[in-house]
C-alpha cells in the first residue's frame, strides 16, 4: 500500500482491522526518540533512558528513627547521666558505658553506643545542682533497635531507578538524594495538528455561514497532546485542495515533528486528500478499524530520507467524538513508547455499569463514562464494601461533544445485539487518570484485616 506514483487505495478497500491488533501495529512501526542529558529537576515526567546507581551509601552513617536516647544495650534500663545531645548535621561524639546521649531523629549515632530508646519509654528526671542531668531508661533495648544503619535505604552502586522509569515527584527525590544532577532522558515527542475542510472555520469566527462550524479538534487535540507531556505545534486549517493538503505535510516535516494528527479527510468522499497523499508520500498500514465511534482511522508513516527519520501519520475522524477518542486509544500508546515507556498501552479496570446500555451488532463500541466509588445498594458499610461504578455520558453519537465531558473511562462494549444489562460488569479503558473521579461517598471508617 506504498510508494511514490502508487495509485491510491480506495477507502473502502482497506481491510478492517480490530482495536488490539491496530495499537499492535502502531506500537511495532514507533521507535524511541533519542535520548539527551537534562538537570534531575527538569526530568519530571520524562522517562529515563539509562540506570541511575548510588554513588554512595543512604545514609552514610549510622542515624536514629526517632527521638529519644542512644545507648550501649548492655548497660540495660536503669538511671544514667545524660553525656551530651547528638543532632541532625553534628558529627558523632563518642559514648563511654554507663552513660546515654539524648538524640534527635535523624542525628548520627555517637561511637560505642549501638541502639536508640524512644522517648516514650524514658524518664527525664532533671538535673542536681551542679551536676548532670539524668535520665530513667525503662526499656531494655536490642542492639540495632531503632537505628538506621549505613546503606539500609541505598547501598552504594545500587540500581536506584531503572532505564525505562517515569519520573515522578518521588524519583526526582531520589536523583537528588543519590546527587544524580542530571540524567539521561527520551525526549518528548513534537506532535503537529492540522485541521482540513472548507466548512471548518476558526473558533473566534464572528459568525458562520449555512454549512460552517467552529474547529473544535485542532484546540482539543492540542490540549491533548500537551497533556500528555508532547510538545505541540499549531498547523492551522488546510482547505479542502490536495495541494493544501500536501503543503501542510510539507510544513510538519520542516517543523521536525514527530507527529502528524490530522482530523477529516479520511473518509470515502470526493474531497479526503489524506489517504490518497499518504499512499503516494509513505506507506498507510491501515485505513479504518472496527471500532465505534471512529472507524475511518489512518495510521501511516513517511519517510524522512534528509533528516534520517520517520513521521508518523495519524489520520483522525472529522467528528470530534471520534477525534478524541482515537486520540487516546491510538495515538497516546504511539508517544507513550516514543519517550520511553515500558508499558505504553492504556490501563484497564473494571466497573460495574449503573445503567442499562444499547450494544452494536456491527461493531464493539468505546462508550463515555464517568466511574466514581461506590457502595453498592444494601452492602454494609465500610471502605472494603465499595467498588467503581460508571455512569454513562448520554447519547454517544460521534458529533456530540459533551459525551467527553467530565469522562474519565471508555467502556469496552462488545459487539453483540440487545441491550447490557445495569449492573453488568464490564472492562474499561482509563482516560489521563482517575483524579477527575467524582467525589466519592464517605462510608464510616473501616478497620481492613
Amino acid at each position: 500500500m506504498a510508494g511514490d506514483g502508487a495509485p491510491a487505495t480506495p477507502a473502502a478497500f482497506y481491510k478492517m482491522l480490530s482495536v488490539p491488533d491496530a495499537v499492535e501495529l502502531i506500537l511495532s512501526e514507533t521507535a524511541l526518540l533519542p535520548a539527551e542529558e537534562v538537570p534531575f529537576a527538569a526530568a519530571f515526567q520524562h522517562t529515563l533512558a539509562a540506570d541511575v546507581r548510588a554513588a554512595e551509601p543512604v545514609p552514610g552513617f549510622r542515624a536514629s528513627i526517632k527521638d529519644g536516647y542512644a545507648v550501649l544495650s548492655t548497660d540495660g534500663p536503669g538511671e544514667y547521666d545524660i553525656a551530651f545531645e547528638a543532632f541532625a548535621g553534628v558529627a558523632p561524639r563518642t559514648l563511654t558505658p554507663g552513660t546515654v546521649a539524648y538524640i534527635g531523629t535523624g542525628g548520627p549515632l555517637p561511637e560505642g553506643a549501638d541502639a536508640v530508646v524512644q522517648i516514650e519509654d524514658t524518664e527525664f528526671l532533671g538535673a542536681a545542682p551542679g551536676g548532670p542531668k539524668r535520665v530513667r531508661i525503662k526499656k531494655q533495648a536490642a542492639p540495632g533497635e531503632d537505628v538506621r544503619q549505613v546503606g539500609s535505604d541505598m547501598a552504594a552502586g545500587e540500581v536506584v531507578l531503572q532505564a525505562g522509569q517515569h519520573i515522578g515527584a518521588a524519583e526526582v527525590g531520589i536523583l537528588a538524594t543519590v546527587g544524580a544532577t542530571t540524567v539521561n532522558v527520551h525526549r518528548k515527542p513534537h506532535v503537529a495538528v492540522l485541521s482540513t475542510g472548507d466548512e471548518v472555520c476558526e473558533p473566534d469566527a464572528p459568525k458562520l455561514e449555512l454549512g460552517q462550524i467552529r474547529d473544535a479538534n485542532r484546540a482539543m487535540l492540542l490540549a491533548a497532546a500537551v497533556g500528555t507531556g508532547a510538545r505541540a505545534t499549531d498547523l492551522g486549517i488546510a482547505r479542502d485542495t490536495a495541494a493544501n493538503v500536501e503543503a501542510a505535510l510539507d510544513r510538519t516535516i520542516a517543523e521536525g515533528a514527530d507527529v502528524l494528527l490530522t482530523t477529516g479527510g479520511v473518509s470515502m468522499g470526493d474531497k479526503d486528500f489524506i489517504k490518497p497523499l499518504l499512499e503516494r508520500r509513505g506507506t498507510v498500514y491501515f485505513g479504518k478499524v472496527k471500532m465505534k465511534p471512529g472507524k475511518p482511522l489512518t495510521f501511516a508513516k513517511v519517510a524522512v530520507p534528509e533528516r534520517n527519520r520517520s513521521l508518523l501519520v495519524f489520520g483522525l475522524p472529522g467528528n470530534p467524538v471520534s477525534s478524541l477518542v482515537t486520540f487516546h486509544l491510538a495515538v497516546v500508546p504511539c508517544l507513550r513508547k516514543m519517550e520511553g515507556w515500558q508499558e505504553p498501552r492504556l490501563r484497564r479496570v473494571h466497573v460495574r455499569t449503573a445503567m442499562p446500555i444499547k450494544m452494536d451488532p456491527e461493531r464493539p463500541e468505546y462508550h463515555r463514562a464517568v466511574a466514581h466509588w461506590a457502595r453498592p445498594e444494601g452492602a454494609a458499610e465500610g471502605v472494603s464494601s465499595g467498588e467503581l461504578v460508571a455512569a454513562s455520558t448520554g447519547g454517544q453519537i460521534s458529533s456530540r461533544l459533551l459525551s467527553l465531558r467530565s469522562a474519565n473511562v471508555l467502556l469496552e462494549i462488545p459487539q453483540a445485539s440487545g441491550v447490557l444489562p445495569a449492573g453488568s460488569r464490564v472492562s474499561a479503558l482509563v482516560l489521563g487518570d482517575l483524579g477527575s473521579m467524582p467525589v466519592p461517598e464517605v462510608p464510616a471508617p473501616t478497620v481492613l484485616p
